[in-house]
């Protein structure tokens, strides 16, 4: 896969809100366990905004809305609140988000219902599936990396190369 950063058409649709200094405090939070948070809303956002413009979709909000879809600054793991943390961190993310941008009704469904499946709220919209599913896909493929190259790497694995 291409680098965000490479695109010009997709950093012409969020290269402003990566660099905002805002979303820049993301890099600075663990998401799971090995990358930060701003990474996973990278990976997620890029990846949906592919398979939305592949489709012919509306890849923009797909991207928007992935991008900002865990908007918010606290460690899920040590801050508690009443409600699940897969209900209440997407409608922080959704007033942090509206604190950088105008979203519009696409934008705040992908980021509020992006955690369907732990929460009963179905999304009201295709982009929306795309956006809750890619980022299960990051959330697992950033968690196990490292095992799955420790395991590669170990002896038990040896080399593909056959010639050795």
């Amino acid at each position: 896969m291409n680098r965000p950063e490479d695109d010009k058409e997709f950093m012409e649709v969020v290269g402003h809100l990566i660099s905002h200094p805002r979303f820049q405090k993301l890099d600075g939070i663990v998401q799971h366990y090995h990358s930060t948070r701003l990474e996973h809303s990278v990976n997620v956002s890029y990846t949906s905004y592919k398979i939305a413009k592949k489709l012919g979709w509306d890849a923009e909000s797909t991207a928007r809305g992935g991008l900002l879809h865990d908007f918010f600054y606290y460690d899920w793991r040590v801050t508690k609140f009443n409600k699940s943390h897969a209900w209440v961190h997407p409608r922080i993310a959704v007033r942090n988000a509206r604190k950088l941008v105008n979203l519009n009704k696409k934008e705040e469904d992908i980021i509020l219902k992006h955690m369907w499946g732990a929460t009963i709220a179905p999304p009201k919209y295709k982009e929306s599936y795309i956006v809750t599913m890619v980022d299960k896909y990051w959330a697992v493929k950033e968690a196990v990396t490292p095992l799955r190259n420790r395991i590669k790497n170990s002896k038990f694995f040896p080399s593909q190369d056959s010639t050795k």
